[in-house]
């Protein structure tokens, strides 16, 4: 007797579904400020973890972004933030999140010696979002951004993406650039939905 596999035929040209990513500024949107509670541990805003956890089964491709000026600076050690990278990517890890991509900037121009260098993955340049488009194949038109600050909006916004807001962290106070998210959410779980095509939690 024979067997036949069945090979299902690929999908024409032109038909297959986009590729989305999410990509999610760290500090602030999901990750709290050290300082905001005067603590030192890593701790994820409420619902954060479920958030990324839903949109990873919905098909999109999940990248933590930001830049760390603590490292480019010298104000934390690269022994630090390897450390701090290795605890919060491997919580989302445990938790079914997979992390497409993390894109942290430790370079600035104007840096320590070692980091004094400029990059396309500084934010607001856009280079990160082209980086992905490239190498993952998803469609920036089709994608988002969430940050608490406008300067990771502006940076997707110049890219073409959609862009929203989350009220914690900086709760896009900073005004350091002028970007008119789609919407502002109050937090990162309430923004997931927003994306996913359910209904945010939205601020007037």
């Amino acid at each position: 007797m024979r067997v036949y596999e069945s090979h299902p035929l690929p999908p024409l040209p032109g038909t297959e579904p986009a590729r989305r990513g999410l990509f999610v500024d760290r500090w602030g949107t999901l990750l709290v400020e050290p300082d905001e509670d005067g603590s030192d541990h890593i701790r994820f805003h409420e619902g954060a973890i479920d958030a990324l956890f839903q949109a990873h089964r919905a098909g999109w491709l999940v990248y933590i972004i930001g830049n760390e000026p603590e490292v480019a600076f010298g104000q934390r050690s690269d022994e630090e933030w390897r450390l701090i990278e290795e605890v919060y990517l491997g919580e989302l890890a445990a938790n079914g999140v997979a992390v497409r991509r993390q894109y942290a900037c430790l370079d600035h121009p104007q840096g320590a010696q070692g980091h004094r260098h400029d990059s396309v993955f500084l934010l607001p340049n856009t280079g990160l979002f082209f980086h992905a488009a490239h190498n993952d194949g998803i469609a920036v038109d089709k994608s988002w951004v969430i940050g608490d600050s406008t300067l990771e909006l502006v940076a997707g916004w110049r890219a073409g993406m959609h862009v929203a807001g989350v009220r914690t962290g900086r709760g896009l106070s900073d005004a350091e650039f002028h970007v008119d998210a789609e919407f502002v959410a109050e937090d990162l779980a309430s923004a997931v939905l927003g994306t996913l095509g359910r209904r945010p939690v939205e601020l007037t």
